[in-house]
């Protein structure tokens, strides 16, 4: 039985790529942080100068999309469907860049093959 050469290899492995990134479900990009506020009363217990207690935690989602930076607040009945959308954006850059490295070592075996060694020409 012959061997896999390695451009069949990496080609197994692309498509290995391709069909993880089509079971992904919903993708989402940023990351949700924990995030405390004082309010504009001045006689808030946020505004205690011995014990300050700020309001929250509220989840923050920020990300930057088409070069813009964006933020929202998320309700805590949508954190857990938000959360499992991060994961997945997060996974799909990874396959990306699984792809991507992929693509390259293909395109160094078909485009750019290595020459065989010989000897240089004697000009004269």
């Amino acid at each position: 039985m012959k061997p896999e050469s390695q451009t069949e290899q990496l080609k197994r492995e692309i498509e290995e790529v391709r069909r993880r990134i089509l079971q992904l479900g919903d993708i989402h990009p940023g990351s949700v942080s924990a995030q405390y506020h004082a309010c504009g009363n001045p006689s808030c217990r946020c505004h205690d100068p011995e014990n300050p207690r700020k309001h929250g935690p509220y989840n923050k989602l920020t990300y930057v999309h088409a070069g813009r930076n964006r933020c929202r607040f998320v309700r805590d009945e949508v954190a857990g469907e938000l959360a499992a959308r991060l994961e997945n954006y997060r996974t799909l850059r990874r396959l990306l860049d699984r792809w991507t490295e992929l693509a390259i070592r293909l395109g160094e075996l078909e485009l750019f093959p290595k020459r065989p060694d010989t000897p240089p020409e004697k000009r004269g």
